[in-house]
């Protein structure tokens, strides 16, 4: 576990005028008729259904290559049960998931819908340090998929906004500023954090992480938007990556 550190984050005012090979998973039609997703709802309720279970009802079939519990055991395996809620982009997730577009559309549907009948008052995550952010994002220590989010928050330190930027491996060429930068320009944030996972289960950032950091931090200064961190989370262990040996001496220039 990672020792706890000194570090907390401290927003300053900018105010100016202005093709792999997968698990097999037992096909529907192969189970006994009481342990069927909508035949177990009937009997027994959706609270005893597993998120797979849940989101195979929703896409109701498969594709020809691949069987409906199969897909959607992959999907949450791959892009985890949380994450998948935060992305709201159907080109995105038929893309990045491999899945045809209608079933994309069926699960942001279904997402925008929960979260539109059933939202949590903001306010209540407060992020001012890296064990906030590990606490707030530790499911992303078990992915088997490099991801990077984005963590929108006020001068109070309260979450925002949390966002998806992007599925895969981490270079300054593919993450862009405009796609960190956009939903704080969106939701008036006043700051962004950003933390990523690595599936190798080491934290030591690569080269290639610390470049993309600096690229954005410079980008943020120049926005009046402050990147306060970028954090790592591989397993149960976490790093900053803006700590004293990597990037802690532009946070004040």
């Amino acid at each position: 576990m990672h020792t706890a550190t000194k570090q907390r984050y401290r927003v300053r005012s900018h105010d100016l005028p202005l093709g792999k090979q997968r698990a097999y998973t037992l096909r529907v039609k192969d189970l006994e008729e009481e342990q069927k997703p909508r035949e177990k709802m009937v009997r027994q309720g959706a609270a005893v259904l597993s998120p797979a279970e849940l989101l195979a009802i929703i896409f109701g079939t498969g594709t020809r290559k691949e069987e409906v519990l199969s897909m959607t055991s992959r999907i949450l395996h791959e892009y985890g049960e949380k994450s998948i809620t935060k992305q709201t982009d159907p080109t995105v997730v038929a893309k990045e998931l491999d899945i045809p577009m209608n079933k994309a559309c069926q699960l942001v549907a279904t997402v925008e819908l929960g979260r539109r009948l059933y939202r949590h008052p903001r306010g209540r995550v407060i992020l001012r340090t890296p064990q906030h952010v590990y606490g707030y994002l530790r499911e992303l220590g078990s992915l088997k998929k490099e991801q990077l989010r984005g963590l929108y928050v006020n001068s109070r330190y309260q979450l925002i906004h949390d966002e998806v930027i992007t599925v895969g491996s981490l270079t300054s060429s593919i993450v862009h500023p405009r796609e960190v930068f956009r939903p704080a320009i969106e939701y008036a944030a006043a700051a962004v954090i950003l933390c990523h996972n690595h599936p190798s289960g080491s934290v030591k950032p690569t080269q290639a992480d610390i470049e993309t950091s600096e690229q954005l931090l410079h980008a943020g200064k120049l926005m009046g938007i402050d990147l306060l961190d970028h954090v790592i989370i591989a397993g149960q262990k976490y790093k900053s990556i803006f700590e004293i040996e990597y990037l802690s001496h532009l946070l004040d220039t």
